[in-house]
């Protein structure tokens, strides 16, 4: 049986890890509302 685990290391740069995306974050969310205001705009235009 092994005593130490290379499976568990610990990573180098620990400033990088769970560091959140803040810029891609913000781009998704204005994609996702831009598309919403699309859909709504030809919903209107279509059922009009």
């Amino acid at each position: 049986m092994r005593e130490f685990s290379d499976d568990n290391d610990m990573p180098s740069e620990p400033e990088t890890v769970g560091s959140p995306k803040f810029g891609r974050l913000l781009v998704v969310l204005a994609v996702a509302v831009l598309l919403i205001v699309a859909v709504v705009f030809a919903s209107e235009a279509y059922f009009s």
